[in-house]
């Protein structure tokens, strides 16, 4: 017993450190670990992209979509958007053929002119190769994608030349690309010498350079007719993230922080109620073994606030659904517990302890495979589902994990630190349950 003992005392000190640690960091305005709440509970702008797939091969489309995602997010970082989140998704369309679809939810934005603003400045930049096709006596003048697009680029720098004005020095926009767009331009300059080589922005030709010689080395010039100021605006536009493909704005939708801020008082009034009825029914029914499952209860909040916190988890009201749902699997372990030891105990030949050590034996596989099955509903939802299903999935396996600590280890550990070997006296009644005293 002295064992249990010790392992419960400590339980209870981590369960009041965690209950600190929660309230401490959301009452302290400079922690780091606040809450991160998702735009329906902290108001904002979310806007729904399309992403033009058209001139994209099928085989680069999945590495065009990702770097399309983080050129946005750190589009939207830029601009001082707290918790931005960028998601990708593919859907159905009414043709029948699935769209790819960029999802950004800007919290605490809610002009969505403004956010519409920033995040249609990003240039797409595009490299072509001009052709020119003579039929009879009609001449036309094309272009040819090469692949080289935005996606490569990893800097631009501002610098000066020769211009077209004796004396004067043209600004000029110094494109370097990465380890693939190096390879990528020096193969095009040296197949095309003589060709032009188009540079367009946002589809706009915005300099037509003849290639001379094959270029290596990754470093490109553009040498646009452009002032300094336009230049310089170029260089940091292309620096926050050249588009690699097209985007189209389909649906833009704003949530109030006053809406927000309402069900995030809902979702904890719910919490707390239901939390109450659960431990006062726990308690009512199971007594003692209902007590100690309350306390379990609590450190199980405490366990799951925290690491929502520290990972950090972005709760949104599917995400608080889930953890309150995951209060009644941590719930439904004990009952099986509590019943299995209820049956042990109604052999007068076995005390409190051994009751709750065969108990606790017996419901083992049933608890293992129920929490078991609910891991694997809420993988497969995260796996499939959009971003208001993932947010639920998340939340609900990480509480159905820590359920199941709670209910094996903690409810275990708190028992059989302070139940005795005889069911003797007051301990009769403590460990019966509703109307009877075993």
């Amino acid at each position: 017993m002295t064992r249990y003992r010790v392992f419960a005392a400590v339980a209870l000190v981590v369960g009041f450190l965690l209950v600190y640690f929660v309230w401490a960091t959301e009452m302290n305005p400079d922690s780091s670990y606040h809450f991160r709440l998702g735009l329906d509970l902290a108001g904002g702008t979310e806007l729904v992209y399309k992403a033009d797939m058209s001139q994209t091969p099928a085989g680069e489309r999945s590495d065009s979509l990702s770097a399309l995602q983080g050129v946005i997010e750190r589009r939207v970082n830029l601009f001082g958007v707290a918790e931005p989140l960028v998601q990708t998704e593919q859907a159905s369309a009414l043709s029948g053929t699935t769209e790819d679809r960029l999802i950004v939810d800007l919290p605490g934005v809610t002009d969505i002119k403004a956010a519409v603003a920033a995040l249609g400045q990003t240039p797409t930049l595009e490299f072509k190769l001009a052709t020119t096709t003579t039929v009879g006596t009609t001449t036309a003048v094309g272009y040819i994608s090469t692949g080289l697009t935005g996606r490569y680029l990893s800097s631009a720098t501002l610098g000066f030349g020769s211009g077209a004005t004796a004396g004067l020095s043209a600004p000029q926009v110094i494109l370097n690309f990465n380890s693939d767009g190096a390879k990528l331009f020096e193969k095009i300059t040296s197949e095309n010498v003589g060709q032009t080589l188009a540079i367009f922005l946002d589809g706009q030709p915005i300099s037509t350079p003849v290639i001379q010689e094959a270029i290596p080395g990754g470093q490109a010039t553009i040498t646009g007719n452009f002032t300094a100021t336009e230049a310089r605006d170029l260089v940091r536009n292309l620096n926050f993230g050249a588009l690699p493909v097209p985007i189209e704005l389909e649906s833009s939708s704003a949530v109030g922080p006053t809406l927000g801020a309402a069900a995030i008082s809902a979702g904890v009034i719910a919490g707390l109620i239901g939390f109450a009825i659960v431990a006062l029914f726990m308690i009512g029914w199971y007594r003692l073994p209902g007590v100690i499952a309350a306390l379990a209860l609590a450190e199980y909040l405490a366990f799951m606030l925290a690491v929502i916190k520290v990972i950090p988890v972005t709760l949104t009201a599917s995400g608080i659904a889930g953890l309150i749902i995951s209060v009644g699997m941590a719930v439904d372990a004990n009952v099986l517990i509590f019943e299995r030891t209820k049956e042990e105990l109604r052999d007068e030949k076995k005390g409190p302890r051994e009751a709750v050590h065969i108990g606790f034996s017996r419901a083992w596989p049933a608890i293992r495979d129920g929490h078991l099955t609910m891991i694997i509903s809420g993988v497969i939802l995260f796996w499939l589902g959009t971003s208001i299903v993932q947010g639920f999935a998340l939340v609900f396996v990480l509480g159905v994990l820590a359920s199941f600590i709670s209910a094996v280890s903690l409810s275990r550990v708190f028992l059989l630190a302070v139940v005795p070997e005889e069911n003797e006296g007051p301990w009769h009644f403590l460990m019966g349950s509703g109307g009877r005293n075993s």
